[in-house]
């Protein structure tokens, strides 16, 4: 994704078919076999989603333990992949600090899991 000129502008439509909800991160664990450091993170929607795994590159600011209780925001709808010996079935959200590693986009305070992003 090229981050220097502005993206194309999109519809508010297109923008609502991303279903992003807050969840808690339940389990979180290295993932050995990955080229680049990652977690695999369990995260908790509630009902009806219920939990769902995400490959995250987030080791630069996050240790397993610390993620363990903590709300995300994850896009929920998009089909899963595999990444490595991971089957990531939801896209867990961050943006690039001024160094690249990824901050995770987090609720401000506590909200319900499943929760939709608006």
């Amino acid at each position: 994704m090229d981050q220097t000129r502005p993206p194309d502008a999109v519809a508010i439509g297109d923008f609502l078919k991303l279903d992003v909800r807050a969840g808690t991160v339940v389990e979180a664990a290295p993932i050995p076999q990955a080229r680049r450091p990652a977690l695999r993170l369990v995260v908790d929607f509630g009902e009806p989603i219920g939990r769902r795994t995400s490959s995250a590159q987030v080791t630069a600011h996050y240790a397993p333990e610390t993620l363990i209780g903590r709300q995300v925001l994850c896009v929920v709808n998009l089909p899963p992949r595999q990444i490595g010996p991971v089957r990531s079935e939801v896209l867990t959200l961050g943006v690039p600090d001024a160094g690249g590693a990824v901050v995770l986009v987090v609720p401000e305070r506590p909200v319900p899991d499943g929760g939709r992003l608006y």
